[in-house]
């Protein structure tokens, strides 16, 4: 009688993981990304006035710049918090900006003015942020365009 022996082949258990569905999810997670980013720039829609300046040198710590901005009507809007979209008075935007400029106290403090508004507005802005404590403060202005050679 033959006795065939079974012989039982054992096998190395697989080590490896399948990214492929790591990757699907990165790939989906990335295009949602890219598709609310844009949309997490708030702000107050203002018609800036034109200049030919040079840029601001950002500083080496690399922090957002503080805005504060300024619409048609006179009315204050600073960039802090989640009620970006709503005026401010004078003393809430002091209290915010000593708040911002205590933690960090070298963030940069730019101002975003209509340019239908009012300068007395615009200067009035400037000097409470000085007194909050900002040791300067910019203007954002936009590039004027330039006309073609014909």
């Amino acid at each position: 009688m033959a006795v065939y022996q079974h012989k039982r082949i054992r096998r190395k258990p697989m080590a490896e993981i399948n990214v492929v569905p790591y990757i699907d999810v990165m790939l989906v997670l990335l295009i949602i990304f890219m598709i609310t980013a844009p949309m997490l720039t708030q702000g107050v829609n203002v018609d800036l006035p034109s200049a030919d300046a040079n840029p601001v040198v950002a500083p080496d710590d690399n922090s957002e710049p503080l805005v504060v901005s300024v619409d048609a009507a006179g009315n204050f809007y600073a960039a802090i918090g989640d009620k970006q979209d709503e005026p401010i008075d004078a003393e809430t935007l002091m209290v915010k900006v000593k708040a911002v400029l205590k933690r960090s106290p070298n963030t940069p403090v730019m101002v975003k003015g209509d340019s239908a508004v009012n300068y007395g507005q615009v200067v009035t802005v400037m000097a409470l942020l000085q007194r909050a404590g900002a040791p300067s403060v910019g203007l954002i202005t936009k590039q004027p365009e330039l006309e073609p050679a014909s």
